[in-house]
């Protein structure tokens, strides 16, 4: 075989290889600063917090796919092997309610869907770190799909925990608006009642999707006022939103004035919501450091070294 053939193919194979890293790292570092910049807007102004936060909530995530795997899991009937390999625990014990409110699943999905989708997403990650591993070595695909196995195990309480804070900082966005309009409503003469009205009335979010069903439960007597409300804090991991409940339950209880309150509160959500939107955005360059060390620097070696490695070659 002619060795000048052999080292003009590998010198192909090389700069492909080079090409295709290098267009995945563009992509990947241009993606990058896209939410670089699309985080830095969103700090500037509250027009732009609220864009930040239909972006964030409208947008499509794995472990929204996982989470709406196990959701379907739960709707249909269980496979019989599954069903079998499933743990018991898993299957009979009830989930923790507070863990699937706050991430906007309860009473969507059961015990023996979350059972069997872990279950079905070890395997999975088994077999395809196995079959990854199999264009190596034996001992990498037993690794592989050992560490396939652990990170499909835990895959859905993962997505599970996501949701919730996912949910959690589409409400925060949301919150201070709220609670201005609420004590705006109240510093014009309005009751509490009649002001949080005003707000679930010309307001479309969660956050006034799940006042405007605590109101109708407190008005059809389904369950009282401060319930309601607690029960709109516990459908959030939000501790600010829990605060915020307790000091209007506290205010309404004993009477006290509460404009002045919720204008803080809502002064405290603004702040807190940029200062997390400005430490992502802080932290965003240091993200970028993994691909340009992962993509971009093994593809400008290749094509830097490449052509003096074959030399080399050719010349033992």
């Amino acid at each position: 075989m002619d060795v000048s053939w052999v080292q003009g193919a590998a010198a192909v194979v090389a700069v492909g290889s080079a090409a295709l890293l290098g267009g995945m790292a563009s992509r990947i570092v241009g993606a990058w600063r896209r939410r670089i910049r699309h985080r830095a807007a969103v700090v500037e102004g509250s027009s732009a917090l609220q864009a930040g936060c239909a972006a964030a909530v409208g947008e499509e995530r794995s472990d929204a796919r996982i989470v709406a795997y196990a959701v379907e899991l739960s709707q249909r009937a269980r496979s019989p092997l599954f069903h079998f390999l499933s743990p018991s625990s898993l299957r009979e014990r009830p989930l923790p309610d507070r863990r699937l409110a706050a991430a906007g699943l309860g009473g969507a999905l059961s015990p023996a869907g979350y059972g069997e989708a872990r279950v079905r997403l070890m395997l999975g990650g088994a077999v395809l770190g196995g079959a990854v591993g199999l264009t190596a070595t034996t001992e990498l695909a037993a690794l592989l799909a050992a560490a396939g196995a652990v990170a499909g195990w835990r895959a859905l309480p993962w997505a599970v925990k996501r949701r919730s804070c996912r949910r959690a900082e589409a409400m925060e966005c949301d919150l201070s608006e709220m609670l201005d309009v609420v004590a705006l409503g109240m510093r014009s003469g309005m009751s509490f009642d009649r002001s949080l009205d005003l707000y679930t009335g010309y307001f479309r979010t969660q956050l006034a999707d799940a006042f405007r069903s605590a109101q109708r439960q407190w008005a059809c007597g389904l369950a009282s006022r401060p319930e309601a409300l607690r029960e709109v804090a516990d459908s959030y991991a939000s501790p600010l939103l829990a605060r915020v409940i307790e000091n209007i339950v506290r205010s309404l209880r004993f009477g006290a004035t509460m404009a002045d309150n919720l204008e803080d509160a809502a002064r405290e959500a603004r702040s807190g919501y940029k200062a997390r939107r400005q430490e992502a955005v802080a932290k965003a360059p240091v993200k970028m450091m993994v691909p340009t060390g992962v993509l971009i620097l093994p593809a400008m070696l290749m094509l830097v070294l490449g052509p003096v490695l074959l030399e080399l070659a050719g010349g033992f």
